[in-house]
């Protein structure tokens, strides 16, 4: 049987966890409704420069005099390098662990198929689960969109446009022939799902099951565009901006799945320590009861025995 000292001192204990968690909860709501904001915000703007390049391919691919190496990688190249995206912090329920399981399978799958695998970590937690099974295929790890030596989150478009520019780079010194990325897609903060998503070559015509798609962003699919200059200008111009922007609505998508992956596992922290709480005090109200129980016994039996 524990000791009144000792239940007080775990009911303490366990009181000064709730508001912690409880503190930490209400900081994530707040984070994540920012977060929601700017994800929502994006989404319509990436998915119509989608359809510009893919309507674009689709009536003039036939002109260029040269494609992108954006839009076709190296396809003599057996090279995939996959980023896979992650967090740098903990303490968001099981949110890394289904992006890591997920980018295992794709590894797997990748090294069937005959691929020279290479990942790219953005995330700390990413790289420490992956680093046990695949770790010699680990070539950089970034704090997951998080400023070095700041703290701060990757939310701005320079910081996705760096990203997308050290990709470029990195193709085009032959690096990897083709690459893709594992995120996760935020649906609420109760759902989110890791998406796996091709970026080179492109892909027109992104499938995203998750978004509903507008009746004003359908119409435009079959809208007509006239396209100044020539084709290959307007490729070469369009095809990093986008790929910025496609970097970009990841950084927001993940961060807001964070945010609301954290609010969720932080409430239901705070929910159990309650429970515990409840649970500590009724065994401590048990245990006094029974000190002095058994003080009474013991008062009643020397009084007899006088």
């Amino acid at each position: 049987m524990s000791s009144l000292k000792t239940l007080r001192t775990r009911i303490r204990s366990v009181k000064s966890t709730q508001k912690i968690t409880s503190a930490m909860k209400m900081v994530a709501a707040a984070r994540l409704r920012r977060s929601q904001e700017r994800v929502e915000a994006v989404r319509p703007y990436d998915r119509a420069m989608n359809q510009m390049v893919g309507h674009l391919l689709k009536k003039s691919r036939q002109d260029l005099a040269k494609e992108p190496v954006l839009l076709t990688g190296h396809q003599d190249l057996p090279v995939h390098l996959l980023i896979v995206v992650t967090t740098d912090r903990g303490l968001c329920g099981g949110f890394n662990g289904a992006v890591v399981r997920e980018a295992k399978s794709v590894i797997r799958t990748l090294q069937a198929q005959g691929k020279d695998v290479k990942i790219f970590c953005l995330g700390r937690k990413g790289e420490a689960l992956l680093r046990h099974d695949f770790g010699d295929l680990i070539m950089e790890t970034v704090p997951h969109g998080h400023q070095a030596g700041e703290g701060k989150p990757m939310e701005s478009f320079e910081e996705a446009l760096k990203f997308s520019t050290k990709l470029e780079l990195m193709l085009l010194d032959k690096q990897f022939g083709e690459a893709s990325i594992l995120f996760t897609v935020f649906h609420s903060a109760l759902t989110q799902t890791a998406v796996h998503h091709s970026l080179i070559p492109f892909q027109a015509d992104w499938e995203k099951q998750e978004l509903p798609v507008s009746r004003e962003l359908e119409s435009r699919k079959h809208a007509l565009y006239d396209y100044e200059p020539d084709v290959d200008s307007l490729l070469n111009y369009l095809l990093p901006r986008y790929l910025a922007v496609e970097i970009y609505r990841v950084f927001l998508e993940n961060n807001a799945s964070e945010q609301g992956a954290r609010m969720t596992a932080m409430d239901h922290a705070t929910r159990n320590a309650q429970d515990m709480i409840q649970k500590l005090a009724r065994t401590y109200h048990q245990t006094r009861q029974a000190y002095i129980t058994k003080e009474l016994i013991e008062i009643i039996s020397a009084a007899e025995a006088m």
